[in-house]
């Protein structure tokens, strides 16, 4: 039985008169497991961090940006073939900065069904609850 790694993971979503819109990914940078596969930023937790503190740091690390409020939204566990993760995914909606691209990746606002691919498999459950609470329909992003 493997340990899971707790990563904490940003959901940065723009607000409209409307509601929720459109939602930030970014893709792996090269050198790392999954190089070139689109997900929502964010990092592993170190010793003594808690989910917030480990997602202020990691977004400002990997974005250059700093965040406001953390609102924790859901706990999912993926079963990566080079490691077991808890994902702790946190919707947020403040943030001041510029966004800088620190690890060399790419990023790409996105709204339902997600155009940039691939995406990576602990990103997928994540568009579904968003299909789920918007009412969306159909596929939620290319196969």
């Amino acid at each position: 039985m493997r340990t899971p790694i707790d990563v904490a993971v940003g959901v940065l979503v723009e607000r409209t008169p409307a509601g929720e819109g459109r939602f930030l990914l970014t893709s792996r940078p090269q050198g790392k497991v999954y190089a070139g596969y689109w997900e929502f930023p964010g990092g592993k937790l170190e010793v003594g961090e808690s989910v917030e503190q480990a997602l202020r740091r990691e977004l400002h690390e990997e974005l250059g940006i700093t965040i406001g409020a953390v609102h924790p939204w859901k706990v999912e566990l993926v079963d990566y073939p080079h490691a077991l993760v808890r994902l702790h995914f946190c919707k947020v909606y403040d943030w001041s900065g510029e966004f800088e691209m620190r690890e060399g990746q790419s990023m790409a606002w996105q709204d339902l069904p997600v155009q940039v691919q691939p995406v990576l498999p602990g990103t997928v459950p994540v568009l579904q609850w968003f299909a789920a609470e918007r009412g969306f329909e159909g596929a939620t992003h290319a196969a």
